[in-house]
């Protein structure tokens, strides 16, 4: 998971644990230094300008947003900074998929939106990023300030006198609110949100009085300082008993192992956890959302432990192991394949972003992950059993079957494709499905992106993902593998990516239905309307910009696809409909479906 954060590279190193949200990033613009304090042109001393400066200086060069009459304004100073480009989306949703997708790789997002009818629709996306714990700054244009109190009723509400309804609703999915509805206090909430944000690596809202965003201000008559943020720092004496207990575990066991987990990233540990298995010469596997926050050409890693789908050899050796350090996992039923991991308590340490677990004995707190790991490499000896193991059982995967000529396209046979389409010049982006198996599977090269959203998992998210990832690391080119169910909850802002003359491959992956909801819980709600998808995305490119479209039905056709994709139309949005039988999933989905569905459906405990 590719980070940039920010355009400056001159941050003081202890402020770099706040500097970003993302896990191997650079460093953004908040920093230390002696900051320019030049006085702003009367005109532009608004607050609307503050808060696009503000944006810039944290490396947003990107906002994406959609137009309401109460943000209209607030629009027009926004996009008047040179450092900043508005993306209009087709929709909130997507506006907040979006950010959710740049923040992903530039270690902090924004989405602008109008009053309640654009906040409550971006609400899913804004709590989709809180799950993920990444930086968003989701802003809204609100009320005329003199409306406050004044028992009147205001459209795009509900139709009562009171205001706060959205404010309510987004309570529970960012870490700061922040409503501007005066002048006076504007500077230091808008100030107070924004790295808020970038401490706590979670969306906040802010919500703007539409009558406010061009008034000057005496507080916005200078640039604004560059933050300087305090580092958490870890407790000395926690984080030695930390170290020492932990050691003295971990030396005593024959075969250890490590397993990195989703939370990585928002410790902005993975290159510590590389670090700690470079030292300790454990067998290095990943949680399946940590897929692409540790190197997969690792001498040492053996892929990724989901259970009972975990990749081949991979859970046998985990799970054998006399002991095992989580870092930064998450437990949920779909990680745990419905809570049937083979783990025992007494041989695990999990080590969260501030806080250390020593199987059923001590816990230590206040010591950030980072820290614990690297001072605990300095302390393990080094022990390769659990990997020699592992390369001692291992036996190299099978191809898929060899098509015969002209035979109907199988699943396996297009990821064996989109595996060597993978370059460090490349990301990968998983839709919420089928795609989560299939792409689990590929091999990363060095320099790869991956995103994938697995705590939330909200079907449609990797349309608008997809549109801000790869607005935000142009140089590389995306590929999204996304599922007709999936694509038709969010197609429109396919629209976007042409506008914005984006590269983007898009594989969609026509099933017809929800497969990975069928492999559940089967029903006919799960059965769609069959769409001319190709033909969709014709209609929306519309003879404007760089766009190009194909059905593909066999192997051959796929290859021609592809090598036209790679070659002749590379400097386009090439969008693959891929026509597979509707049963044709995943051996992982089968078996990760009947798991989850015997979760689901456990009888009431006896009351």
């Amino acid at each position: 998971m590719d980070t940039k954060i920010g355009a400056v590279d001159t941050c003081n190193p202890t402020c770099n644990d706040l500097c970003s949200a993302a896990s191997n990033g650079a460093v953004s613009t908040i920093q230390n230094s002696v900051p320019s304090t030049a006085l702003v042109n009367s005109s532009e001393a608004t607050l609307g300008r503050h808060l696009a400066r503000r944006l810039v200086q944290i490396g947003i060069t990107d906002v994406f947003t959609v137009p309401g009459d109460f943000n209209l304004t607030l629009l027009d100073h926004l996009i008047a900074e040179p450092g900043l480009t508005n993306i209009g989306c087709c929709n909130e949703l997507n506006a907040g998929y979006a950010a959710d997708g740049y923040a992903r790789s530039r270690g902090v997002g924004a989405c602008v939106v109008t009053f309640t009818v654009g906040g409550l629709s971006v609400l899913n996306a804004i709590a989709g990023a809180y799950s993920e714990n990444l930086p968003l700054i989701c802003i809204v244009g609100g009320p005329n300030s003199n409306d406050y109190g004044t028992n009147r009723i205001l459209h795009h509400t509900i139709g009562v006198p009171d205001f706060s309804q959205e404010l309510r609703c987004f309570q529970a999915v960012t870490c700061y609110q922040a409503v501007v509805n005066n002048l006076e206090d504007a500077h230091e909430l808008i100030d107070t949100a924004i790295s808020t944000s970038l401490k706590e690596s979670k969306p906040v809202y802010i919500s703007i009085g539409c009558n406010l965003a061009g008034v000057p201000h005496p507080t916005f008559s200078r640039e604004p300082v560059p933050f300087s943020l305090s580092p958490r720092l870890s407790n000395q004496m926690g984080l030695e008993a930390a170290v020492e207990a932990t050691a003295e575990f971990l030396n005593k066991a024959v075969k250890p192992v490590l397993v990195g987990g989703p939370k990585l990233r928002v410790a902005h540990a993975s290159d510590a956890f590389v670090e700690l298995a470079d030292a300790s010469g454990y067998a290095l596997a990943v949680m399946p959302s940590a897929k692409g926050l540790v190197p997969e050409h690792h001498p040492h890693f053996i892929g990724t432990y989901w259970g009972a789908i975990s990749t081949a050899f991979c859970a046998e050796i985990v799970e054998s192991a006399d002991a095992y350090l989580f870092a930064g996992p998450i437990f949920n039923d779909y990680s745990s394949v419905g809570y049937s991991l083979l783990l025992k308590k007494d041989k695990s340490i999990i080590v969260q972003p501030d806080r250390v677990v020593i199987a059923n004995g001590p816990a230590f707190g206040c010591i950030l992950m980072k820290d614990f790991l690297r001072a605990l490499a300095k302390r393990l000896k080094h022990n390769s059993t659990a990997y020699e193991n592992y390369h001692r059982i291992f036996v190299p995967e099978g191809h898929p079957l060899k098509s015969e000529p002209k035979e109907p396209l199988r699943v396996n046979v297009l990821f064996q494709h989109i595996q060597k389409m993978l370059s460090s010049e490349t990301a990968v982006i998983a839709e919420t499905g089928d795609s989560w198996f299939n792409c689990q599977k590929l091999k990363l090269p060095r320099g790869c992106g991956y995103e994938f959203q697995m705590q939330y998992g909200s079907i449609g998210w990797s349309v608008g993902a997809t549109l801000g990832y790869a607005q935000s690391v142009p140089e590389k080119r995306v590929i999204a593998c996304i599922g007709d169910g999936s694509f038709q909850v969010t197609a429109q802002d396919v629209s976007t990516m042409i506008r914005c003359g984006q590269r983007t491959i898009i594989f969609l992956i026509n099933n017809g239905g929800y497969t990975i909801e069928v492999e559940i819980h089967d029903g006919p709600y799960n059965v769609i309307k069959n769409w001319n998808y190709t033909g969709l995305v014709n209609a929306i490119h519309n003879g404007e910009g760089k766009c190009w479209t194909t059905k593909v039905t066999n192997e051959e056709e796929l290859i021609e696809a592809i090598e036209t994709a790679t070659g002749p139309k590379k400097d386009c949005l090439c969008f693959i409909e891929v026509i597979v039988h509707k049963d044709d999933t995943s051996k992982e989905l089968l078996e990760w479906g009947s798991r989850v569905s015997a979760a689901n459906s456990r009888p009431p405990n006896p009351q």
